[in-house]
């Protein structure tokens, strides 16, 4: 696919981003940036991620889904691909700002025109300050990295090391007054350095979803997400047919699955909480 790109007018920019003391002359933009009653989380971490980073990155976003959440990340290998490719699986919206210029033949890392590609087409964005033909030098990347701590309420770090660049990312954030989360990792891995540091510092430890949506200030009663995504093809088939409330059998009759299958499908759907069953009607809550 293609995409286009376009320069935002001052009073587009994202209104955190405002607020710094260094914010940027001009902003490029391709897609749909987040509305402004969302939360903005950006997501960083090491390229030289562990598979616990892999597996907690994913877990986490996971557990957003269904909130008026934004992710915003780099684009870059490691965490920040995670990051992305996760919201996307879970229908989180998604920034990414490159290092580069939008231009597909510049944005960097180039393996990763098609996730930009498909950020666009979800319904999410590609944010930078560069010139679109200007390609990733290593200025650029601390450069970028105060534009993503800027725009967000909060910065959370998976993995780092000590020295880390990522880190970057997170020293931005408490300069600009915002929330740094980081998740504690094992004592013999270098990329718990830097997550462990910033403990020491004062970051909030995430041990799980509900940590992360407590701390971006969601009220206890909102943490059940306002929609439910569904896991497989038969959730999916099941909650459509019951946009309008009906009988066990007549889900059956009109799912065109096996009667196990759809049975078995309410039968997971109500343990959630998703659905209820009454009178001999089902309907979603």
């Amino acid at each position: 696919m293609s995409y286009s790109i376009r320069e935002l007018k001052k009073k587009e920019f994202p209104t955190l981003l405002n607020e710094i003391s260094d914010p940027p002359e001009r902003l490029f933009t391709a897609g749909t940036l987040p509305p402004p009653e969302h939360k903005i989380l950006c997501v960083v971490g090491s390229r030289k991620h562990t598979e616990y980073g892999r597996e907690i990155c994913e877990y986490l976003i996971k557990g957003l889904s269904g909130f008026p959440i934004s992710i915003i990340s780099g684009l870059a290998l490691g965490i920040d691909s995670i990051a992305h490719r996760n919201a996307l699986k879970y229908k989180i919206h998604t920034v990414a700002v490159p290092g580069s210029g939008l231009n597909k033949e510049v944005l960097y890392p180039h393996s990763h025109r098609g996730l930009a590609e498909e950020i666009i087409s979800s319904g999410g964005a590609l944010l930078s300050e560069f010139e679109n033909e200007t390609p990733a030098t290593p200025w650029s990347f601390p450069q970028r990295n105060r534009i993503m701590a800027g725009m967000s309420h909060a910065v959370l770090v998976i993995e780092a090391e000590e020295k880390s660049g990522t880190l970057i990312t997170s020293k931005l954030a408490t300069e600009y007054n915002r929330d740094v989360f980081t998740v504690p990792g094992s004592i013999f891995s270098r990329q718990s350095e830097g997550p462990h540091m910033l403990l020491r510092l004062g970051a909030t430890p995430i041990r799980k979803p509900e940590d992360l949506i407590a701390a971006l200030g969601f009220e206890s009663l909102d943490l059940k997400p306002k929609t439910y995504i569904p896991e497989n093809k038969e959730e999916e088939i099941v909650l459509k047919i019951l946009e309008i409330p009906k009988s066990r059998d007549e889900i059956i009759r009109e799912s065109k699955l096996p009667a196990f299958a759809v049975n078995g499908t309410l039968a997971v759907l109500e343990i959630k909480g998703v659905i209820t069953e009454s009178m001999g009607e089902i309907r979603i809550n």
